[in-house]
């Protein structure tokens, strides 16, 4: 079993994989879906599995209006997790769909180590989870802040991350960013505007370099390295200060059970 936590599950933080979702007894597996959990902040996105890799583009420019729209059936949140008996709640910060007045909750269901479902409260579906790293302990959430909301949230679980950048404002409230442009028929610069949210996961090491990119939102940062771990350098005492070098913004450290010279070498190969 995992170590125990003092908010949710001990056996929750990690990183997991959706192996399929059950509404009125019919199963679908239509997204990839990476969902990182410290012991407190949380990230989770999903890529159609049917989305084309682009890899002719290099930004958005090189789109299409209809690949433009096809990036818009992705999804992502980042934000924290409380959890009250078997019932875990994930508060969203960031989200790559508008926003809307839903509560995001689940009875989650522990099967082993390696595998947990979660259950709506309406009962209108079931999940299948599966662990793709427990972390081994080591966690990490940062979370920079810009004009009094999150703007940058980098989450690190044993080897694998998951990086998160806001777009500059937030969507209105509707069902989706399809509707959303059905609804008042933007500008094409207005729905790159829309679409430029990044949830990007990886490795820390094992990858083509360090701290590269499998997957994101953004098709042509994949294979790229996140670059926003220049950025950081560690000071303090043992207790592992990250610090953002050279920036008014804030920088959280929302959890942190690295050691320093962990930290140290984790943003060492970065450079």
């Amino acid at each position: 079993m995992r170590s125990p936590t003092a908010a949710i599950p001990a056996w929750l933080p990690g990183v997991w994989t959706r192996d399929w979702i059950e509404r009125r007894d019919a199963r679908t597996d239509l997204f990839e879906v990476h969902y990182l959990q410290t012991p407190t902040a949380f990230g989770d996105m999903r890529v159609p599995r049917d989305r084309p890799s682009f890899s002719h583009a290099t930004s958005f420019a090189d789109l299409s209006d209809a690949e433009l729209m096809l990036l818009a059936k992705q999804r992502g949140f980042a934000g924290y997790t409380t959890s009250v008996g078997d019932v875990a709640t994930w508060h969203h910060e960031i989200d790559f769909q508008p926003p809307d007045t839903s509560v995001d909750a689940g009875r989650l269901e522990y099967i082993d180590d390696s595998h947990m479902r979660e259950h709506a409260l309406d009962s209108s579906y079931v999940e299948a989870w599966r662990s793709l790293s427990t972390g081994d302990e080591r966690f990490l959430a940062l979370s920079e802040e810009r004009g009094g909301r999150a703007h940058r949230v980098l989450l690190v679980a044993g080897d694998r991350f998951l990086y998160v950048q806001n777009r500059e404002y937030d969507l209105p409230a509707a069902e989706s960013i399809d509707s959303l442009v059905r609804a008042t028929k933007p500008s094409r610069a207005q729905i790159i505007a829309y679409l430029d949210c990044e949830f990007s996961y990886g490795r820390v090491r094992g990858g083509v370099a360090p701290w590269t990119i499998e997957q994101s939102t953004i098709p042509w940062r994949e294979g790229k390295r996140l670059d926003f771990v220049d950025e950081l350098i560690v000071s303090g005492g043992e207790s592992g200060a990250v610090l953002r070098n050279g920036s008014a913004d804030m920088l959280v450290v929302k959890v942190n059970t690295f050691s320093r010279g962990d930290l140290a070498a984790l943003f060492a190969v970065a450079r």
